[in-house]
């Protein structure tokens, strides 16, 4: 007989203890984030960001795609409704911490500059 799949809340609170592991979470908090943007926002190695991109999967916290060479990542909210609103919770509240702030300010700096204008060739 298979057992039915319960939430384990000891990766959940783990993963959520991590200053990192809420920082890469914050970043993700308005949709998916490729992983060539987390190190040089937050200012770290991509070793430290895969590890922690790793825990947060265990955890069941976030999923990731593969587009070509890059990994694209994007929070998965918890099934169980108490973690859920536990991790709803969590997240507000990093929107009022000032490094928080800083990380998400240098994530829209690092990943949407505008690209310079292309000429168009034959046009006048």
């Amino acid at each position: 007989m298979v057992r039915p799949l319960t939430f384990d809340p000891a990766p959940f609170f783990s993963a959520l203890a991590d200053r990192t592991r809420l920082r890469l979470l914050n970043l993700m908090r308005d949709g998916e984030v490729c992983v060539c943007f987390f190190a040089e926002t937050l200012g770290t190695n991509n070793p430290k960001i895969s590890r922690h991109l790793a825990y947060l999967k265990r955890a069941a916290l976030v999923v990731g795609r593969r587009e070509g060479k890059w990994m694209h990542y994007r929070i998965c909210e918890p099934d169980d409704a108490h973690a859920a609103e536990i991790f709803a919770a969590t997240m507000k509240m990093l929107q009022n911490d000032p490094e928080m702030q800083q990380d998400r300010a240098r994530l829209v700096s690092v990943c949407c500059k505008p690209a310079s204008p292309i000429a168009i060739r034959g046009r006048t």
